[in-house]
């Protein structure tokens, strides 16, 4: 290690742009981070102790090719640049530039060293980032529940924003049926989920992401088939397919319990998945309840009707009340910015345009 000097230490300026700092993989933080190299061990490594300034250093001048340069993009003095420079080719015993009154260029063992020093700065700042996660308990892996269709087109970039967030941590992906509206969250099987309300949400918060309006599923010889819209009022007769799910909260909703005045819904048979219910509607057993969506699944003998005075679906982010960690509340804030950042988005899964669920419809039927 470098003694410190009261008056210069390490030749820099003193002013406040000239603050010894270790700049690792993008980070810049006030340091006096150092790289001991020890020897008359078994490793056999040379007597070297830097810093990462300085190598940091090393790494502007070998790319600018200029003292002068290399000094304004570090914000330091071309003194002091040089003095560090100057070190460190006395600390590895290795002249590492060539230098002229025109020009400055690495020497072939400079050119060698840079290769190494840009890994090896890497790897430290890989490292900082993994032991600082650990320490703020950003470690192992979280568990997202899943409902189908997840968060619809929101996903992906809700993922991918977590995944560059946090490169250290393992998402793995739990995938539910119908049976388990909650995706893991009541059992203790997934740490956040995307999920769809209502559900019997006892012990669980939410962070809502958008709502959908609800459409029937409909086989393509039913009678309202054709129609470019309906009310509940005319469904409440039909067979109607529920889910396998012992939550009543979920099922009263798909089975449209809430406009049925106390009259038990005629549920034809329960249903794990949506390509269940597509089978079911398209032998003519029942209708379905379901969301926009189900016409990314193209089906044969299935149409897909809105349902004007329906209440919507909510879907939203959830957790755990009182399991509120360091990741999943970042998920949570990732989730909520990459919904802020996608009105247009956010539009067109909230409220289909006409020409939008023509094609719906078209989309969800393939003549035989």
């Amino acid at each position: 290690m470098f003694p410190p000097n009261a008056q210069n230490p390490d030749g820099v300026s003193d002013d406040k742009a000239d603050l010894d700092r270790c700049e690792i993989a993008g980070h810049s933080r006030e340091s006096s981070v150092h790289i001991p190299f020890k020897t008359s061990d078994r490793s056999g490594w040379p007597r070297v102790e830097v810093r990462c300034r300085q190598l940091q250093y090393f790494i502007a001048v070998a790319e600018e090719l200029s003292f002068t340069r290399a000094a304004e993009r570090l914000h330091v003095s071309q003194q002091g640049l040089s003095t560090q420079i100057k070190q460190l080719e006395h600390e590895t015993d290795v002249t590492l530039f060539s230098r002229t009154t025109r020009q400055v260029e690495l020497t072939a063992a400079g050119a060698a060293f840079l290769r190494h020093v840009r890994d090896a700065m890497t790897s430290l700042g890989s490292g900082l980032e993994e032991a600082r996660a650990i320490h703020r308990g950003e470690h192992g892996r979280l568990v997202l529940g899943c409902l189908e269709g997840a968060a619809l087109t929101l996903t992906e970039p809700i993922l991918a924003a977590f995944r560059k967030h946090h490169p250290g941590i393992s998402l793995e992906l739990n995938h539910f049926t119908y049976e388990t509206p909650s995706a893991g969250l009541a059992n203790g099987q997934s740490d956040v989920a995307f999920v769809r309300r209502p559900f019997n949400d006892t012990g669980l918060r939410f962070e809502p992401l958008f709502r959908q309006p609800l459409m029937v599923m409909l086989p393509t010889n039913h009678r309202l088939a054709d129609r470019d819209e309906v009310v509940v009022a005319e469904l409440l007769d039909e067979p109607i397919l529920s889910s396998a799910a012992t939550d009543p909260i979920w099922n009263a909703f798909w089975q449209l319990d809430s406009h049925r005045a106390g009259r038990r819904a005629p549920v034809a048979c329960r249903t794990k998945t949506l390509l269940e219910q597509l089978q079911q509607v398209a032998t003519g057993t029942a209708i379905a309840m379901t969301v926009p969506c189900a016409a990314w699944i193209k089906f044969p003998g299935v149409r897909l009707v809105p349902v004007t005075d329906a209440a919507p679906n909510e879907v939203a982010v959830s957790w755990r009340a009182g399991h509120e960690n360091t990741l999943v509340r970042s998920f949570v804030d990732i989730a909520r910015r990459v919904r802020d950042a996608n009105p247009a988005l956010l539009a067109r899964l909230e409220t289909p345009r006409r020409r939008d669920r023509q094609h719906t419809r078209a989309s969800a039927t393939i003549s035989g």
